[in-house]
């Protein structure tokens, strides 16, 4: 079984009734309620100890789920460093809409990762641009949203290993709205859905998508490697 743990700022469903009312539990709550149809899940949030993300729970997960959006900064530099070292170890990462701005996103990605937004209660067409990739696995051609927040180019983000969607939006935009990344052992996927007072998540296509970025996103067996100064294989003649 994949353990997977979701992490949440947990901020907007607290402090807004609209967020409440589309996510009563929390978006950690309704994402976990479909991922544990498949995988072991566990949550955490931005204001337990250590955001939840100590070394047991790190060490004990396998892909780590993240939705940010207003509490970036507040995330720890020392929780972020632990994060990225686990990836870099093997343990797979999807980052959620908003979480593109993140702190562990953005070191990933060692850009701004900046992008254009805008709130208009826009028709989303993501369409599936890679449709031999395992993340887009029982999905049609396109995946529609009668709602989602748009997200514009330029996404200042490195060229992707693998564009999986490029998004459309009513407004005119276009959008790469799903890309795969690899950091070390560790695999990264990018998805775009998931404005808070949107109901994305309970969309059958898009919790489809997550769940197949987590099975490809988990960790293979493959050994980290050892870095720093190394023994020679062979004997050196002297020179």
């Amino acid at each position: 079984m994949i353990n997977v743990t979701v992490w949440n700022e947990y901020r907007h469903e607290l402090e807004s009734e609209e967020v409440r009312a589309v996510y009563p539990e929390g978006i950690h709550g309704q994402l976990k309620a479909f991922l544990e149809e498949d995988f072991t899940v566990q949550t955490a949030t931005l204001d337990q100890p250590e955001h939840g993300l100590t070394e047991e729970v790190l060490g004990n997960t396998d892909v780590l789920v993240w939705w940010g959006h207003i509490a970036h900064q507040e995330v720890s530099d020392e929780i972020v460093t632990k994060v990225h070292q686990r990836v870099l170890e093997g343990m797979g990462l999807i980052v959620l809409h908003s979480a593109h701005m993140s702190k562990i996103f953005m070191k990933l990605m060692g850009t701004s990762c900046d992008l254009k937004w805008r709130e208009a209660d826009e028709t989303c067409r993501m369409w599936s641009v890679n449709p031999s990739h395992p993340i887009v696995e029982g999905i049609g051609e396109y995946i529609e949203l009668e709602r989602e927040e748009m997200y514009g180019e330029h996404f200042d983000i490195p060229v992707p290993d693998e564009l999986i969607f490029i998004n459309w939006y009513e407004g005119g935009e276009v959008f790469r709205g799903g890309c795969t990344y690899r950091r070390g052992n560790g695999k990264i996927f990018y998805f775009q859905p998931g404005h808070e007072t949107y109901p994305s998540y309970y969309h059958k296509d898009v919790q489809r998508v997550i769940k197949n970025a987590v099975r490809w996103a988990n960790p293979t067996a493959n050994t980290y490697p050892v870095y720093g100064n190394h023994q020679p294989l062979n004997h050196i003649q002297p020179k």
